[in-house]
């Protein structure tokens, strides 16, 4: 009976302490959030960073789609935000996501920039432990002054 406890604590209880998957130095999703005020959908010179604003990690599971993580953020003063994740997601999809914007007046997420991928495993060769998420975006309830000329440089480079 002792070595069946004894096979059972050698056998089980590293089974429960992997499963958490805790890794040995957190791995940090870094990013930044703006506010589009031209609402070109991309930035511009008129694009101010957005302090703040709410942001969240989130992983799904692969096959079932289902959330299995959530973490929330805010910017700083420069529209920075640094999440730290301290368990490893090899076999999920994480991405960073736009929760709310501090400003009333630039609250619209910007379709295509309200979420960026990131990969949230130490087993993959990326050597830091900072994983940098594209900027993310809202925008603007009405175009600022003078979007309409930068608007006319990108058309006139485009040709």
């Amino acid at each position: 009976m002792a070595k069946l406890l004894l096979l059972i604590a050698l056998c089980v209880l590293p089974a429960l302490a992997s499963a958490t998957r805790m890794v040995k130095n957190p791995l940090v999703v870094q990013g930044h959030v703006y506010c589009d005020r031209c609402r070109a959908g991309f930035e511009t010179p008129k694009t101010k960073s957005m302090a703040g604003a709410k942001v969240k990690v989130e992983c799904s599971d692969r096959k079932t789609g289902q959330v299995v993580y959530k973490r929330e953020g805010y910017t700083d003063s420069t529209g920075q935000y640094k999440i730290v994740v301290s368990e490893d997601h090899l076999d999920e999809i994480c991405d960073a996501v736009l929760v709310k914007s501090s400003q009333p007046e630039c609250a619209k997420m910007s379709p295509g920039r309200e979420r960026a991928r990131v990969i949230l495993t130490s087993f993959n060769g990326i050597a830091s432990s900072t994983r940098y998420a594209n900027n993310m975006g809202f925008m603007a309830d009405e175009a600022e002054a003078g979007c309409a000329e930068i608007m006319k440089l990108y058309q006139e480079e485009d040709e």
